[in-house]
């Protein structure tokens, strides 16, 4: 209808596939993430997950397909579509000389943060993610969950609307999962729109949606409720196997 505005959801995968000869790493990914949901696609290590991840924030081109961050195509537009974007890699991508706050400095001056703002974001994410008292620690000396805290710190430093989080708690204990996931769930709740890799099966219930993935295809989309009750399940490991099950006497 005239005047009506078409919804934008702010992550789109479009039949995404990745294609080595005749192998694909990853077939007919499609799905659509509103805004403020965790999204989590959700599979065993291989399956495909950090592939697709990184077609969609333009650090891998796709064989075909493409994806949208804020209604801007990667492809066409990949600057512009990657400038709403947060992006946490999977293992460590700081500066492990540089300290904390030196890390915090580079990234903001990177996504364009001018420098009359600089100090008093850099102050603001510090304190957010409880590093004042690390700030002045070299990057590499950190452990291993508050490296992890630092890089989604970096990640956010600009305010995107989206955030990428590639396998974030891969390595590091329980009490530091859970703390990691509260900051998430905060973010959610905030409006930010997140979409998380994870073979944590147990991790799933902390999703709203998740695309569970299996040899390099969605097998299931769907709530966590939704995907147990289909499975005939209580858990999400055992949803997954069955779930695979199923899969395989489809085809």
């Amino acid at each position: 209808m005239r005047g009506q505005t078409q919804y934008i959801y702010p992550v789109e995968a479009d039949n995404l596939e990745k294609r080595y000869g005749s192998f694909y790493a990853v077939k007919n990914n499609t799905f659509k993430i509103k805004k403020g949901e965790i999204f989590g696609l959700l599979g065993p290590n291989g399956a495909g997950k950090s592939t697709s991840f990184k077609m969609m924030c333009g650090l891998a081109k796709p064989t075909s397909g493409t994806a949208r961050i804020m209604g801007i195509d990667i492809i066409k537009h990949p600057a512009k579509a990657r400038s709403n974007l947060g992006y946490m890699a999977q293992k460590f991508s700081l500066y492990g000389s540089l300290t904390v706050r030196q890390n915090l400095n580079f990234f903001a001056l990177v996504y364009g943060i001018s420098i009359l703002k600089r100090k008093a974001k850099v102050d603001e994410i510090i304190e957010v993610f409880g590093l004042k008292e690390y700030e002045k620690c070299p990057a590499e000396e950190l452990p291993l969950g508050l490296k992890q805290r630092l890089s989604m710190a970096a990640a956010l430093i600009h305010n995107p609307p989206v955030l990428f989080l590639d396998e974030p708690t891969s390595g590091v204990d329980v009490l530091t999962r859970r703390d990691f996931w509260n900051h998430i769930t905060s973010l959610a709740k905030k409006g930010v729109t997140i979409l998380v890799t994870t073979h944590f099966m147990d991790e799933a219930e902390f999703c709203d949606r998740i695309s569970l993935f299996y040899k390099g295809q969605t097998i299931a989309v769907g709530t966590p409720k939704e995907l147990k009750q289909k499975a005939g399940a209580n858990d999400m490991e055992t949803a997954f196997i069955n779930l695979i099950k199923e899969s395989e006497v489809d085809k």
